[in-house]
């Protein structure tokens, strides 16, 4: 697993399991791929967090699995 993609993930201060985005482009965007009928809120909230796991200002979340593409221009919250 690629160091760079892979982040901890703390609960009460151990760490309980890893988190890893689809892809993390030039250190800047971070872009997320499903294949799902729809995409519901716990994606975009999915998206939020490896967002500021990576400190990266701008994601992508994608989904191939509706009838058309879906895509989403994720920020973190400020």
């Amino acid at each position: 697993m690629n160091e760079r993609r892979s982040k901890p993930f703390i609960y009460k201060g151990n760490q309980v399991g890893t988190r890893r985005a689809d892809f993390i482009i030039e250190d800047k965007i971070m872009v997320e791929l499903k294949a799902l009928s729809t995409l519901e809120d716990v994606h975009l909230v999915q998206a939020k967090n490896y967002l500021v796991a990576y400190h990266l200002p701008i994601g992508l979340l994608i989904n191939f699995g509706a009838t058309s593409l879906q895509y989403k221009k994720i920020f973190p919250n400020k």
